[in-house]
């Protein structure tokens, strides 16, 4: 399996060639065409990044450190895998952490902030009617990032964005298919939002997680 397009390679980019190995992988890792369990072979990688072993290394250990990338002795690297129960302890902790979010954010929003959102909003409810994946992706994290500087929780916020990396590439099989149906749960979630009702925004925000994993709470 060809793990990443050949035409553009890294090496010959400016940027810390570390970091665009780390983001070229993670990218590919959250959207799903990197699958859970397949192998990450350095020198597979290095030839078709156009970059030496040691950024590479170096970039599969900074994943590793962030839950994306699991490397065992003899074995080598290979994208996170997960139980079935693992999976239910992460989107139990994520659903929760998102009510959370959501609340503060019904409890905290201003009017700039929601007009923000609210373009966000458009943007991906276009994209979804089209079927555009990999943008939808981006488009969902801008959606709740943007939420989660409406909750101004900076710890929060610093919890959240390793889960949902985690929780991501379990979800993005399953977003591939519900592409308008995340986006009308998006929209109910800032209707809340800007109603200043918390609890429904947690409840909607918690509910919208399961349905992602389609699993019940």
């Amino acid at each position: 399996m060809t793990l990443l397009k050949k035409e553009a390679t890294l090496g010959a980019a400016h940027s810390p060639l570390t970091t665009l190995v780390v983001e070229a992988l993670r990218d590919r890792i959250l959207s799903g065409a990197i699958p859970p369990g397949e192998r990450l072979v350095e020198s597979r990688l290095s030839e078709e990044l156009g970059v030496s072993r040691m950024p590479v290394r170096e970039a599969l250990r900074q994943l590793a450190s962030e839950g994306l990338v699991t490397i065992e002795p003899r074995r080598g690297a290979s994208v996170t895998s997960f139980s079935p129960e693992q999976v239910r302890e992460l989107v139990e902790v994520r659903a929760t952490l998102e009510g959370l979010n959501a609340k503060l954010a019904a409890q905290r929003h201003d009017a700039r902030q929601i007009a923000e959102m609210e373009k966000i909003l458009e943007e991906g409810a276009r994209l979804a009617a089209v079927g555009d994946p990999a943008t939808l992706m981006q488009m969902n994290q801008r959606f709740h990032d943007a939420l989660g500087s409406i909750a101004a929780n900076s710890v929060l916020q610093e919890i959240m964005r390793s889960l949902r990396d985690r929780t991501a590439q379990l979800f993005a099989p399953i977003n591939r298919t519900r592409g308008e149906q995340n986006w009308d749960e998006h929209a109910a979630i800032l209707r809340a939002v800007i109603k200043g009702d918390a609890e429904l925004a947690a409840l909607l925000a918690m509910r919208h997680v399961y349905n992602a994993a389609q699993m019940e709470p």
